[in-house]
């Protein structure tokens, strides 16, 4: 089986000894995502945009996805993101699990991670 591995340079990828994406077995994995922004709305979009890029990569993209789990440190939160997820997933929603969790650094207010299908 063909492995690939996908880097976005990102400051943590070398750190922590990750990358970005997997894609493999038909199968792309995504790696829990943070974004940038001042809220979570911004930080959504932001790690969804991210993780756009990184499907798009590996020759998949949002309507391929299968699985995703949200990750935020005030579950609260989730509700002012549910517009954007819908928007994002539109007729093709995936499995979903949101977890209420301690992010790698309090700025962080939600990080995302998706499995998706190559088409």
């Amino acid at each position: 089986m063909t492995i690939r591995r996908i880097h976005s340079g990102g400051e943590f990828e070398k750190k922590a000894g990750y990358c970005r994406a997997v894609v493999a077995g038909g199968f792309v994995h995504v790696a829990g995502t943070v974004g940038q922004g001042d809220d979570v709305v911004a930080q959504c979009k932001s790690a969804l945009s991210i993780i756009e890029a990184a499907l798009k990569e590996a020759g998949s993209d949002f309507a391929h996805v299968v699985r995703v789990t949200y990750m935020l440190p005030d579950a609260t939160e989730f509700d002012a993101c549910l517009p954007i997820v819908s928007a994002t997933f539109g007729a093709n929603p995936p499995a979903a699990t949101m977890i209420q969790c301690g992010l790698i650094d309090p700025k962080y207010r939600i990080e995302i991670e998706v499995t998706a299908v190559l088409p």
